[in-house]
């Protein structure tokens, strides 16, 4: 029999993932109703912004870990207020924004020549939120400097590999499992898992491209990443995971994700499969 309370931890993930299982249909037909469809990849019409819903599935459960666990009341605050502002701030660039413009490169761009971009907003605003968060978790400005880009780059890692049907979420377990691995037994990974939860869910529908969950989905499960990972990580782990991110924007800047994923046999077979 688990202690008082820790019952919460095993239930919290099947919380958020009910609660996504029986939102997904509806809110994917408020989506459409409401005309908000996009062309995916291969020319289809597809309701976008479906990443929406992993807001509003990890709301309620991580909402009694908080009030149960006194003890980390402040990461569990710290964590709803990193996932909803990113859920936001991908919302207005699926709602309102132009893709004549990408990566990091082309927003700071435009940005310097006085030209705002959901993008340019995005990263702004994303920016401002991770500096917060960073100094939230840390007071010594060395790590308040490596939390922020920590947080920062991963939400972008997630969000460029939305590029293809269930490429974002896998990208987020994978992480997610190396974070556990590394960061084992933190009680601050119940947050990821949550999250995790909801996107599984969600998931088989991604991958037999029936929604798009966008910069709405891929922004908030990059900012679960990033979190974690400052929150659960030694500190030099987390050095070389930002190394990781750095290089990793580094060459996507340069060269197509998608190409050097085809061009390589196992990334491109890990990158098919489960989808229809």
């Amino acid at each position: 029999m688990l202690p008082k309370n820790e019952w919460l931890i095993l239930l919290a993930p099947l919380i958020s993932y009910g609660m996504a299982r029986l939102m997904l249909p509806n809110l994917l037909k408020l989506i459409a109703e409401a005309g908000f469809v996009r062309p995916n990849f291969r020319g289809d019409c597809i309701p976008l912004g479906a990443g929406l819903l992993f807001f509003l599935s990890v709301l309620l459960p991580a909402g009694l870990l908080i009030f149960s666990f006194p003890a980390y009341r402040t990461a569990g605050f710290l964590y709803l207020f990193v996932f909803s502002t990113m859920t936001l701030l991908g919302l207005v660039d699926d709602i309102f924004g132009s893709r004549a413009d990408s990566g990091l490169k082309g927003h700071l761009k435009k940005m310097l020549r006085g030209q705002l971009t959901t993008g340019g907003l995005k990263l702004a605003a994303g920016g401002v939120m991770s500096l917060v968060a960073a100094a939230a978790v840390s007071q010594e400005w060395q790590s308040i400097l490596t939390n922020t880009l920590v947080l920062a780059l991963s939400i972008n890692a997630i969000n460029l590999l939305d590029l293809r049907p269930g490429r974002a979420g896998k990208g987020f377990l994978l992480g997610g499992l190396l974070l556990c691995l590394g960061g084992w037994p933190s009680f601050h990974l119940i947050w990821l898992v949550v999250a995790a939860a909801a996107l599984l869910a969600y998931l088989p529908t991604d991958l037999r491209a029936g929604a798009m969950m966008g910069d709405t989905g891929s922004n908030a499960l990059g900012a679960t990443i990033g979190l974690t990972a400052v929150l659960v990580l030694p500190a030099s782990v987390k050095t070389g995971y930002l190394i990781f991110l750095i290089c990793f924007h580094l060459l996507t800047e340069k060269y197509s994700l998608t190409k050097i994923i085809e061009k390589n046999k196992m990334l491109n077979y890990l990158d098919r499969l489960g989808r229809s």
